[in-house]
Parts: structure tokens; sequence; C-alpha cells
């Protein structure tokens, strides 16, 4: 389990992930996302930035190609030093498979491979729309789970998934297969564009291995406060 709240850095800029960082005391180092709005903006640099700060840093780009394409742009994902990054389930097991084999190919040698995960469905999709807009007909619980299913025959290390479906993906995978999930929420927080929410404390009774908070810190009135409520509940402290 990692057992800090892994924070979303959904900001425009470095310049306000920087002003954002210095409402945390500079010996705390944290466990961060780097998605898209921020890196195709600041590219690489601020993936380096964040490492020599520190700080882990959790790749979200949710990579999706050929396996060719994606297996190189894991290589130099690979040279950047980030703990986990990920692909979207949806293109294949040869393409993910192909995304690991360029991850450790491309990992300089000493250092730890990072973890590679799988999205499954967004949390932000309700199963009306994935069978209307993806033709899926199956459940949403049965596209997580086969997504999961598959990522674990790719030989990945979990997948990100609504904390409401992690005890049945280790239940078709296994006990160690991480499950990284969005949506998380203190009690009485606004829920805003997701669909599939749950609070810290519940999405660790119900299976979650990591959580990513945004919002809920990073608009907070004081988020240092805000995130450590939210590692308190995590980790079960009173």
């Amino acid at each position: 389990m990692i057992n800090r709240p892994i924070i979303a850095l959904d900001f425009p800029s470095k310049m306000e992930i920087d002003t954002f960082l210095k409402l945390f005391p500079a010996d705390e180092k944290l466990f961060v996302k780097v998605g898209m709005e921020i890196f195709y903006q600041e590219g690489p640099e601020v993936v380096r930035w964040l490492r020599s700060l520190g700080h882990d840093v959790f790749l979200d780009l949710k990579l999706h190609d050929i396996p060719n394409t994606v297996s190189r742009a894991m290589e130099r994902i690979a040279g950047l030093g980030v703990a986990i990054t990920n692909v979207h389930a949806a293109g294949g097991i040869e393409m993910m498979t192909a995304a690991k084999a360029g991850l450790v190919k491309g990992t300089p040698q000493g250092q730890a491979v990072a973890q590679l995960i799988a999205v499954t469905q967004l949390t932000s999709t309700s199963e009306e729309q994935m069978q209307h807009d993806q033709l899926i007909t199956a459940s949403l619980e049965e596209s997580v789970l086969n997504y999961a299913k598959c990522a674990k025959v790719a030989g990945l290390d979990g997948v990100v998934c609504s904390a409401l479906e992690a005890n049945k993906i280790h239940g078709v995978t296994s006990d160690d297969f991480m499950c990284l999930t969005p949506g998380i929420r203190p009690a009485g927080a606004a829920v805003g564009d997701q669909k599939r929410v749950v609070t810290p404390a519940l999405a660790k009774e119900i299976g979650s291995n990591a959580i990513v908070v945004g919002r809920p810190v990073t608009q907070a009135a004081n988020p240092y406060e805000a995130y450590q409520a939210i590692k308190n509940e995590w980790n079960g402290v009173k």
C-alpha cells in the first residue's frame, strides 16, 4: 500500500505548482501526480524538477497507441525516474506488453523500474455512457474486470480504477495487484465531475492500494491541513 495520498497537480503552470508546494513544510516529501495539462505545458522538465525536490511522481499520460509507438514512448519515460506511469487497457494485451518491455529497456542500470498500471474505465464514465459511447454491451463492472485481467496477463503491476471495483479486481488478479483509485472525496466534499466516488477510509476498506486526491487538497483553504486529514483517514489515524 502507498501510505501517502497521491496529490493530483492539476495546475496550468510550473509557477502555480511551486506556489502550491510552498504551502507544505519543506521536508514534507509528497507523492504527486503529473497529468496531461501540466506535462503538455512544461514538458519532461517538470517531472525532473519535482524529482529534484524529493517528491515521488505518478506520470499520468494514459498512453494508447500502436504497440511500437507506446514501447518507444515508455523508453523515454523510463529515464525520468517516475515511480508510476500508465497506459489505457483498451489498447490491448499486445500494446500493454510492449509498454512494459519499453519501460524495462529504457530504465537506467541500477534504477528501479517504474510501476506500470492500466486505466480500466475512467471514474467519470457511467455504465450508460460506456454502453452508448463505446458500444460495450457488458456491464461496467464486467468491462473493468476484463481490462484488469488483460493487464495482469500483460505483466502490468495494476490498474487505475474506482475503489468500488478494487475488491473484485483483486479477486480476478491477485492481492498484490495494485488498485490505484482516483475519485476520492472526504465526507461532505463536492463530487465535481466524478461519478463513482468514495471516502479515503472506505477506499482502504474495500481494497484500494493507493488513492489520488486533487481538488479536495489543491483547492482547500488550507491545503496542508486538508492533506494531513486525508492522509490520517487513509492510514486509519484518529
